[in-house]
């Protein structure tokens, strides 16, 4: 595996999610990997320092001035002897610490001090995940190269539930594992990939929306991965599982990723999988629509969503993907259909599949596409989702190469 003989720097931080830690350093070292744990103040709270050292086999560091240390390994050396620098869970405090370059305690002063490539696994409360300034925080790491895996969604120990549960341990250690792996071809490259239905509200307890389970773009983003990439996944509300090793940018309505979408620019590549639903409701209602008893039908007024796709692609030069993929779900002339709509939204490649009743690919597992470019259509046989995914990305990445895409 690839962390055999690699050396992990475990930052743990202070979350009730840092037990699952124990977990993650059983499993590197049972796949012949070293672990080097760091706990901050906070995560002495959750799990202790003989815990960690135990499962590790190693000491577990927790002060900045420790003057053995000092003596022995100071934290410069430290921090750059590790192949992989693991922040688990990373808490809303130090993402923003990492964010803006704070060095005020032993974990933050490692983080400042690394030229290891870096790895975190977020873990917050889901209102602490969607507020602006994670995600700017979040937006700021990206940029500086920072690898992302999860969070997941569920239930929390506050009692709420939505994304902000930390990944569990198996997924934090397949993430570790493609960090390490050897360089694929789209290393260093950033990609953006939509996924998933959008909800349109109609009241508080009704909305629009479509059967498309996310499980397409689920693959693609992990064959992106694979291959290298660092990728950013804007998902509407999905039934598929989220990709593993990738950012997951949770969204809910149209509106809401188109700027979703905006704020993960620049990347070379935009895959656009995501269901997108065309209108919304014009003034959805701030209360629960009652039934009168009269027997009228109700009307709804509907206005039409942002084109997300359409935006991208007539972004200006140095601000537009170098490559921008669509999708295009039809029930009828599929490749007629499909290349129309490559030329009105601008788009480089679209990616075509039928979708009338009876095929099974709306939220099935298997998909049957046409990839529409200014070349012509080039029909794919039927395959697994993930093998579409694998055979997609594969041709980004030539695309990218042959275009000399920096």
């Amino acid at each position: 595996m690839s962390v055999q003989g690699k050396r992990i720097l475990l930052i743990i931080g202070g979350g009730i999610a840092a037990y699952k830690c124990l977990e993650l350093i059983r499993l590197v070292r049972k796949c012949g990997g070293a672990v080097t744990p760091v706990l901050t103040r906070a995560a002495e709270q959750f799990v202790t320092p003989l815990s960690v050292a135990a499962l590790a086999e190693e000491k577990a560091h927790t002060a900045l001035f420790d003057l053995t240390a000092e003596a022995e390994m100071g934290h410069i050396q430290l921090s750059r002897v590790a192949d992989l620098v693991v922040v688990a869970p990373a808490t809303a405090d130090l993402m923003a610490k990492m964010a803006h370059g704070h060095a005020d305690d032993l974990a933050s002063t490692l983080l400042m001090a690394t030229d290891t490539p870096v790895l975190i696994a977020p873990a917050m409360n889901v209102r602490m995940w969607e507020h602006a300034a994670t995600r700017r925080n979040l937006a700021t790491l990206a940029a500086d190269g920072v690898g992302v895996v999860g969070p997941n969604e569920g239930d929390m120990a506050c009692g709420e539930y939505g994304f902000g549960r930390m990944a569990e341990p198996a997924e934090i250690l397949a993430a570790i594992e493609a960090r390490l792996a050897p360089a694929g071809p789209l290393a260093g490259r950033r990609v953006l990939v939509t996924s998933g239905p959008t909800h349109e509200p109609i009241d508080p307890v009704r909305y629009i929306a479509n059967r498309s389970s996310g499980a397409q773009g689920t693959a693609i983003a992990e064959a992106l991965a694979a291959l290298g990439a660092e990728v950013v996944f804007v998902t509407g509300p999905a039934s598929a599982p989220m990709p593993v090793g990738v950012q997951v940018v949770p969204v809910e309505s149209a509106r809401d990723m188109l700027a979703a979408v905006e704020t993960a620019l620049p990347v070379e590549a935009a895959v656009f999988a995501a269901a997108v639903a065309d209108w919304r409701v014009e003034g959805a209602g701030a209360s629960k629509i009652k039934k009168d008893g009269s027997g009228k039908c109700l009307e709804l007024r509907l206005t039409e969503n942002p084109d997300i796709l359409r935006t991208i692609s007539g972004l200006p030069a140095g601000a537009r993907p170098s490559l921008v993929v669509g999708f295009a779900a039809e029930t009828d002339d599929v490749i007629a259909n499909a290349t129309a709509k490559r030329l009105r939204k601008g788009c480089d490649w679209i990616v075509a599949n039928d979708v009338s009743p009876g095929t099974g690919i709306m939220g099935g597992a298997e998909n049957a596409v046409t990839l529409i470019s200014g070349e012509g259509a080039e029909e794919w046989p039927r395959a697994s989702k993930a093998e579409v995914a694998r055979r997609l990305a594969a041709r980004i990445a030539a695309h990218l190469a042959e275009e000399g895409v920096a």
